[in-house]
């Protein structure tokens, strides 16, 4: 039996990929009932540590993780031949000259490919092969599934079926969950759509979106991230108009808000896995066609340069408050945004760099990342709790902890005659002590 016309519920679903979004989407059909499912990662000691009940991206608790009897873990790609359904959520980041990176993504294929290779005769005969990683339009099709002919010998189609249905969580994010989120499903052929919509239906309660098409669903789903940067980018160049203008940007926001159509965006650091990379997809796909992107470019341009531009601006405030040549500067918060230990292309690392550049000397903070991932990923040794008296502090992430600081916080950080910079407006409203000087965007 294929496993398009397979009932649902009945499924063995193999989720690829035990990240961000793979966990919680495993945890998600095994609680929904979706069937047999094996979580896989090719990390060993991420499998560990989840089948202890820990998860370091904090997105799934330990009560969540216990009590799933329909739910396998496992770094062994001996577990996957004879599923149904593989379920892809490889990242997709790009290389160093911002063009994407496929690598993950076609290690996933290859690892179906060889699962698939070693079927039995009892197997599905057209398992479907399900992508939830953020791409441009046609790589699914056009070279998702050519890898996985090419390690398992058979054919789109005959031997395996095809189909897609973007990520859209948003990592931290308690108020929209899977079950909140209407999600995108296609697949290669409208049997196959039916099946990832009944699959689907089983953990969200906010309905399902049948696409067209794959290439649809995958334009979709980029075009989101992509919009979103390029809004972000308009209020991070007004932002430093304002700035200039002596403007408090937030109070500018504050305003505009008030109008019922106005689209409430914010100034700050734009990176992360999704909106700081998934433009950089459409912009390729759009260059194969000959066209320019300038618009999608011109966002990514300025959202790149805010760290540096930041910099600038904190250690220009500085001088005019009389600190010295070289003052000792803490910034507190190192992910790339608030209440999350994801510390993937965070941009606060340009900002720390742009503060060494102007001569401060500088510690960095932050109680959700990994001290061992900050070291290795950024050459940063997160500093503890114990030091104080700084000439300048940057609040730079809004963790939870830093919007909750009051004045008896920054007068032990900060010394008297020092700078305090908030980059997200988190203590526009807090009470500074004596002696110490604001600068905000």
């Amino acid at each position: 039996m294929s496993a398009a016309s397979k009932p649902a519920g009945n499924d063995r679903i193999a989720v690829i990929g035990l990240g961000y979004v793979g966990l919680p989407l495993a945890v998600a059909l095994a609680r929904g009932g979706a069937g047999k499912i094996t979580g896989y990662d090719i990390n060993a000691r991420r499998i560990a540590e989840l089948q202890a009940g820990e998860d370091r991206t904090g997105e799934v608790d330990k009560a969540e993780l216990s009590g799933l009897p329909g739910l396998a873990l496992s770094s062994d790609s001996e577990v996957l031949p004879g599923q149904d359904i593989y379920i892809v959520t490889a990242p997709t980041p790009v290389d160093a000259a911002n063009e994407p990176d496929l690598r993950p993504l076609l290690g996933a294929c290859e690892t179906i490919g060889r699962a698939l290779e070693h079927r039995k005769p009892s197997d599905p005969g057209q398992p479907i092969v399900v992508f939830e990683s953020t791409v441009y339009p046609g790589v699914t099709e056009e070279i998702c599934g050519p890898a996985i002919e090419r390690v398992s010998g058979g054919k789109v189609g005959q031997d395996f079926l095809l189909g897609y249905s973007p990520e859209r969580t948003n990592p931290g994010d308690r108020k929209h969950r899977i079950g909140d989120i209407v999600k995108i499903v296609a697949g290669a052929t409208p049997a196959v759509t039916e099946r990832l919509a009944a699959l689907y239906g089983r953990i969200t309660r906010a309905g399902v979106h049948r696409a067209p098409d794959i290439k649809t669903a995958e334009a979709a789903k980029v075009i989101e991230n992509a919009q979103r940067d390029i809004n972000i980018a308009f209020i991070n160049e007004v932002a430093t108009i304002f700035s200039d203008l002596g403007l408090s940007t937030y109070d500018v926001l504050e305003a505009a808000r008030s109008k019922w159509n106005f689209l409430d965006f914010r100034p700050g650091l734009v990176g992360g896995h999704c909106i700081g990379v998934d433009p950089f997809y459409l912009a390729h796909c759009a260059h194969k066609l000959g066209h320019k992107a300038d618009v999608i470019l011109a966002g990514r341009r300025i959202n790149d340069a805010m760290g540096q531009d930041l910099a600038r601006r904190i250690a220009a405030a500085g001088k005019a408050a009389g600190l010295g040549p070289r003052p000792r500067s803490l910034v507190l918060g190192l992910t790339f945004k608030e209440n999350v230990p994801d510390l993937r292309n965070s941009k606060v690392i340009d900002l720390v760099r742009g503060l060494e550049a102007a001569g401060h000397i500088v510690e960095v903070r932050d109680p959700r990342a990994d001290p061992k991932e900050a070291k290795a990923e950024y050459g940063l040794d997160l500093g503890r709790g114990d030091s104080a008296g700084f000439d300048c502090l940057v609040g730079a992430v809004a963790h939870d902890e830093y919007c909750a600081f009051g004045e008896a916080d920054f007068a032990r950080l900060v010394k008297p005659g020092g700078l305090i910079a908030d980059i997200k407006g988190i203590w526009r409203s807090k009470r500074l002590p004596a002696g110490r000087s604001r600068w905000q965007l």
